[in-house]
């Protein structure tokens, strides 16, 4: 199938790429229908967008790419939400803010978006963990 992004053109997905985020995203309750994409100029980065909104994608990147020893207790709410059985099954990935100063390129280490690779289900975890900062610079100075 393909879905005309706004921003970044046609995007081609099938019905098993879709990831569900029964809750919505917060702020985005609304949206529930997202694809993961791939970008091509990178392995670390990638596109999560919305199939409802063609104007709505985040750059991703993966927490453990950024921290080595970044560490989250899924709760057991979301753990049954998202029928996760053991740990191989989840995805972790953390929304990326662009700056054309790339100083200024921060990822929000705070709120991860737990994706279980199983069943595509998928939700956003906000941590209450002061360690990790909702804009964590991605380049080091």
């Amino acid at each position: 199938m393909n879905f005309k992004s706004l921003y970044h053109g046609i995007l081609e997905y099938t019905e098993k790429d879709v990831i569900m985020f029964n809750r919505g995203i917060p702020g985005l309750e609304g949206l529930k229908k997202f694809t993961l994409v791939n970008i091509s100029e990178t392995e670390e980065f990638k596109l999560l967008h919305s199939l409802e909104d063609e104007a709505l994608g985040f750059i991703v990147v993966s927490p453990f790419s950024v921290i080595k020893d970044y560490e989250i207790d899924i709760p057991e709410d979301i753990i049954e939400r998202l029928s996760i059985s053991k740990p191989e099954e989840v995805l972790i990935y953390n929304t990326v803010t662009l700056n054309e100063d790339s100083k200024k390129i921060t990822t929000n280490l705070r709120a991860p978006l737990i994706i279980n690779i199983n069943n595509n289900l998928g939700e956003q975890l906000i941590l209450n963990n002061e360690n990790y900062k909702v804009k964590h610079p991605l380049i080091k100075e």
